[in-house]
């Protein structure tokens, strides 16, 4: 038989430290492919790298606009 399971209640309260701490990955992975592209002849290699940075790029200013959105509600939530 089938057990039915309630959602969790949405916990908002760590989504900006949860959210800067994958910004701060996501920068030291551009930064590490940053070097692996200086340091590598392999054309295709850093052809790969650098289109993931332009994924991570777009990433990172999709978690910033999130950052600003849960600080908006967060001060929403304090009146």
């Amino acid at each position: 038989m089938t057990e039915i399971t309630k959602p969790k209640p949405d916990d908002r309260s760590d989504n900006m430290k949860k959210i800067k701490n994958h910004i701060d990955h996501t920068i030291q992975n551009m930064e590490m492919a940053e070097d692996m592209i200086r340091l590598t002849d392999d054309e295709k290699t850093k052809h790969d790298l650098k289109e993931k940075n332009k994924r991570r790029e777009d990433a990172l200013t999709g978690m910033r606009e999130e950052i600003r959105d849960e600080a908006k509600a967060k001060k929403k939530g304090q009146k």
